[in-house]
């Protein structure tokens, strides 16, 4: 791994901690703002029909609180581990039903929606990877 400074660190990680609240600030305002479409499209889907409704507002509302997570340096750690968690979640969502189901609705808000599938793996895998990233810096800067 570069050897980076105490600075260089603190910069790349608030850099990454950045990147994601605005892709989950983003994202759930893009979800509530439609959440009609939002929560039909999760109805849609054929591994978590019976829960579309619980799952449309437990999703925006963890993306928010991640947000919070991120933006304190007391919880940013936890922060950057939950945001890989949820990143990873999303993109094995992802590939399952690509690979598993009849039918795929897109239940992402915003610019998101015009991504092709293998794009939005990629988008995702890149926040994967920046999260992981923000793990490893940030637990070795103290």
């Amino acid at each position: 791994m570069l050897s980076f400074t105490w600075l260089k660190k603190q910069i790349v990680v608030e850099v990454i901690s950045s990147l994601l609240i605005i892709l989950f600030i983003y994202t759930a305002l893009s979800k509530l703002s439609n959440y009609n479409n939002f929560i039909a499209q999760l109805s849609k889907s054929p591994f978590i029909t019976s829960y579309a409704n619980s799952i449309a507002w437990s999703i925006p509302a963890v993306e928010i609180v991640l947000s919070l997570l991120l933006v304190f340096n007391k919880t940013r750690l936890l922060g950057l581990y939950a945001s890989f968690f949820l990143m990873s979640l999303f993109t094995a969502y992802l590939v399952i039903m690509l690979n598993f189901s009849y039918y795929i609705p897109c239940s992402c808000g915003g610019v998101l929606q015009y991504l092709t599938w293998n794009e939005h793996i990629v988008f995702n895998s890149f926040f994967i990877v920046i999260a992981g990233t923000g793990v490893l810096l940030k637990e070795n800067t103290f």
